[in-house]
């Protein structure tokens, strides 16, 4: 029998399911309420980037206008083989939402400090998909909460494995 030949392919070995970029600072910096999926409009070259793992959506946000949504400011970096056929790494890109989900979202977005914001971008069966969060933005006071409930579980943690 070939070695190998009777391995089990799990969520993180499936090609299908693989994170490109996720946004940390996000749940840091915003309290997230709703989350939701997109599909991006993508060119050929940017999709061999991201399969290279090539993207950063640290400084992006997601901006409706004239009733489409679109991904602002997100870095995919440009394919080393790309050769002529190269993409301008911080464009616009489009996001691909039922009309419906656009009009709640420009509605919620409508209120006083709720932003959408990038969380994650992966591939999910061949397909790069983007995940948003619907989030308001934490005041200090919050922040240093959550940085007081990670060292207490970082603490907890510590003890545990010493016994």
């Amino acid at each position: 029998m070939a070695p190998g030949k009777n391995k089990k392919k799990t969520d993180k070995d499936d090609d299908r399911f693989r994170d490109i970029a996720r946004n940390r600072r996000a749940f840091f910096e915003y309290e997230i309420t709703e989350r939701l999926e997109a599909g991006i409009v993508l060119v050929g070259t940017e999709v061999k980037s991201l399969r290279e793992r090539g993207a950063s959506i640290v400084d992006a946000w997601v901006s409706i206008r004239d009733g489409e949504a679109w991904l602002m400011k997100a870095t995919i970096h440009e394919y080393a083989n790309g050769g002529y056929a190269r993409h301008e790494p911080q464009r616009d890109r489009k996001l691909l939402l039922h009309r419906k989900e656009i009009e709640r979202l420009q509605s919620r977005l409508a209120e006083k400090g709720l932003s959408l914001i990038p969380l994650k971008m992966y591939f999910k069966e061949g397909r790069a998909k983007l995940e948003l969060g619907l989030g308001r933005g934490k005041t200090l006071h919050d922040k240093r909460q959550t940085i007081v409930e990670r060292e207490t579980r970082r603490e907890a943690a510590r003890a545990m494995k010493r016994g």
